[in-house]
């Protein structure tokens, strides 16, 4: 029996989305690094370390859309007074978390708009009090937040710094932007005994060896406040290494205990989703050298990679924001003071196939082919949906224009 003219349409509906489901999904936009932005710009150099003081960066480099609101060296001196987490909060204002670039600002549709700012989007502002107000008027753009007061001055667009079309866009403002609720008082966070925290779970032996180290203790205490994850040895890693460390030299010792912390804070969700190299507070102490190591995961395992051993995070002792403290399987070994153990080459794959008359080359031959292959069938996927939602479009519209 003949399908009816709707049947058929909506069959077709049907195959064009399956279709559009199977196609690949789009390439992930290209990650930028906000203080490598601005690192050529010495005029802006307050406000990039404010940034890394802040934690701001990193939370930055983690959007793919964002707009951040910068001001020159002089215009920052309005935050001395601050506190740290108070600065962040102000801070947070000048990020955007949508694209303004320079063609956008001067083709505002109605002359304003609003856009969520940092402030807004992770939580720390009430109702609507991180929302920033964009107005042009007169070819001049502003910006103020929601909740200022009437004393307050707008702060005005500058210029264009840098701008990634729709992933990032640097712009300079004349003046911090005011807001009564960021600029209130942040109470510093509760004071936390490291000591006492690591000794209760998993990492008494390595709690005995931070105290009993002045200098990595001082350090250690100093840093937590602003930004601190610490990888403890579980008691049986500390006992396994023991003899080893036992006959390091005392600058040696504090170099592999200040190796175990990171000078910013990691959730585990976010050690579960990035994979890069970190920088140690060995680093920090060492100029000339480079103390860092890789962090990887892989499912639900994170690993620290030094290049001498591979030890991996088997439970969180602590996280609160801004410090974060896990415990791991083996004593982080760094290859400045470590023999680097190169990883085994892999063995060569014994070929399926003949090599065929008057084709020069042999196991290499094939595997360019085989990569070659592999390239056409990462495309041709594409290609067919395309073809196919084409197809089925135009039948749609035939169809549609019968009868």
């Amino acid at each position: 029996m003949a399908r009816s003219r709707p049947g058929i349409l909506l069959a077709l509906a049907f195959a064009m989305a399956a279709v559009a489901a199977l196609a690949p999904a789009p390439v992930a936009a290209t990650k930028y690094n906000i203080t490598k932005i601005l690192a050529p710009y010495k005029e802006y150099s307050k406000f990039n370390e404010m940034l890394s003081k802040t934690r701001l960066a990193y939370d930055i480099n983690r959007r793919q859309t964002i707009t951040v609101l910068a001001v020159d060296n002089s215009a920052m001196s309005a935050l001395d007074h601050y506190s740290l987490q108070t600065i962040r909060h102000i801070l947070s204002l000048h990020v955007l978390v949508d694209y303004y670039g320079d063609k956008k600002l001067k083709k505002l549709a109605h002359g304003s708009t609003a856009s969520s700012s940092m402030f807004q989007a992770t939580g720390s502002a009430s109702g609507m009090s991180g929302y920033v107000n964009i107005t042009r008027k007169d070819g001049k753009v502003s910006f103020m937040t929601e909740d200022a007061d009437d004393t307050a001055k707008p702060s005005r667009y500058v210029k264009s710094v840098k701008e990634y079309p729709y992933d990032i866009a640097v712009l300079q403002v004349s003046s911090i932007i005011s807001s009564a609720e960021a600029e209130a008082p942040v109470p510093p966070p509760a004071p936390v005994d490291l000591v006492e925290l690591l000794s209760k779970r998993y990492c008494k032996s390595f709690a005995s060896l931070l105290s009993a180290n002045a200098e990595v203790f001082r350090a250690v205490n100093e840093t937590k406040d602003n930004g601190l994850t610490l990888f403890c040895p579980v008691d049986s890693a500390v006992a396994a290494f023991a003899a080893t460390y036992k006959n390091l030299t005392a600058k040696a010792k504090t170099a592999i205990l200040l190796f175990h912390g990171v000078p910013d804070y990691f959730s585990l969700q976010l050690l579960k989703s990035n994979n890069g190299m970190v920088t140690t507070l060995a680093t920090a102490s060492e100029k000339k050298m480079d103390y860092s190591y890789d962090v990887k995961n892989k499912g639900e395992t994170v690993t620290l990679q030094t290049r001498v051993v591979t030890s991996s995070v088997t439970a969180t002792v602590g996280d609160m924001e801004p410090l974060a403290v896990y415990a791991v399987d083996k004593f982080l070994q760094p290859k400045e003071l470590f023999k680097v153990v190169e990883a085994p080459a892999p063995a060569p794959e014994p070929s399926s196939k003949k090599k065929k008359a008057g084709h020069g080359g042999g196991d290499d031959d094939s595997s360019d082919d085989s990569t070659a292959d592999a390239e056409k069938g990462d495309a041709a996927p594409a290609l067919l949906a395309r073809w196919v939602v084409t197809a089925a479009a135009t039948a749609v519209a035939a169809y549609a224009s019968m009868g």
